[in-house]
C-alpha cells in the first residue's frame, strides 16, 4: 500500500472512531443520569471505553498526520493488544456460553429452564451470595413479574404467550410443582404438590419474593447472560475482523512513515 493512501487512510478511520468515542462517551453520561442504579452500574465500563477508544484513535491519527514513526509504534502496539483481549474474550464467551437450553412442557409455548444445564462459571456467579442479592434487588425494582397479569388477561392468554427466560423463570413456579394459575402473577398455593424440586416451596406470591429465590429464576438470568454474551461474542468477531484490517493498514502507515524519515 503506497505512502499516502495508507496514511490518508488511518487519519480518517480514526478521525470517525474518535468521533465514535465521543458518542459513546456521550450515551455512558445519559445513562448515568436517566436510569435506576442497577443500569447505572454499565455506566462506567461504557465512559471507559468510549475513552480508551478516543485515546487510541488520537495517537493513530496523529501518528498518521505527522507521519510520526514512534506514536505509529505506540498505536500498533495498543491496537494488538486489543485484538488479543477482543480474541481471548470471544473465545471464551463461546465457551462459556455452549451450554444451557430450555425444556419444553405440553400445553405451554414458553419454555423452562434448569441451572444445572449452564456452564460451570455461570453456576458459580449466580450461586454467590452476594452477587444473586444484587441480581434479585434489580429483578424485584423491574416489576416484570407484577406486569404479567397486565400483558395476559387470561390464563389460555398466559399459557400461548412467549413468555422471556426471566419471566418465566422468576415470575412463577416451575410447573412440575402443579400450583394451578388464578392469573398470571398468582397461584393457588394450598394445592399439595409432591414435587421434590425445592423451588415448589420457595415460591410465593408476594410481588417481593416470588421466584426470586429459585434455582429456575437463576436458570432464567443464566439463559439471559447466555443469549447477551452470544451477541457481543458474535459483535467482536465482526470488530476483529475490521480491527485487523486496521491494523494492516497501520502497519503500511509505520512503514512508509520509517522510509519517509529516512529519506528525509
Amino acid at each position: 500500500m503506497g505512502m499516502g493512501t495508507s496514511t490518508f487512510v488511518i487519519r480518517w478511520v480514526n478521525l470517525l472512531t474518535m468521533l465514535l468515542a465521543v458518542a459513546v462517551i456521550i450515551f455512558g453520561v445519559w445513562m448515568s443520569t436517566h436510569n435506576d442504579g442497577c443500569r447505572r452500574s454499565l455506566t462506567f465500563p461504557v465512559i471507559a471505553l468510549g475513552g480508551f477508544i478516543f485515546l487510541i484513535s488520537i495517537i493513530g491519527f496523529l501518528g498518521a498526520c505527522k507521519r510520526s514513526v514512534a506514536l505509529l509504534w505506540i498505536y500498533l502496539a495498543v491496537l494488538l493488544i486489543v485484538l488479543i483481549a477482543i480474541l481471548v474474550f470471544t473465545v471464551l464467551a463461546f465457551i462459556v456460553t455452549n451450554n444451557g437450553s430450555g425444556h419444553t412442557n405440553p400445553g405451554l409455548r414458553y419454555k423452562e429452564y434448569k441451572l444445572n444445564d449452564y456452564s460451570s462459571w455461570f453456576l458459580k456467579q449466580l450461586n454467590n451470595t452476594s452477587n444473586w442479592i444484587r441480581l434479585k434487588s434489580c429483578l424485584v425494582k423491574s416489576e416484570q413479574c407484577r406486569k404479567l397479569s397486565k400483558k395476559y388477561k387470561t390464563i389460555k392468554q398466559l399459557k400461548s404467550a412467549e413468555l422471556t427466560p426471566i419471566e418465566a423463570g422468576c415470575c412463577r413456579p416451575p410447573s412440575e410443582c402443579g400450583y394451578p394459575a388464578v392469573n398470571a402473577s398468582y397461584y393457588d398455593l394450598s394445592f399439595h404438590s409432591i414435587s421434590s424440586n425445592k423451588d415448589c416451596k420457595l415460591y410465593k406470591n408476594l410481588r417481593t419474593i416470588k421466584c426470586y429465590n429459585c434455582d429456575s429464576c437463576k436458570a432464567g438470568v443464566a439463559q439471559y447472560m447466555k443469549t447477551e454474551w452470544r451477541l457481543v461474542a458474535i459483535f467482536n468477531v465482526v470488530l476483529f475482523v475490521v480491527l485487523s484490517m486496521v491494523y494492516f493498514v497501520g502497519c503500511c502507515a509505520r512503514r512508509n512513515a520509517a522510509s519517509y524519515r529516512s529519506k528525509a
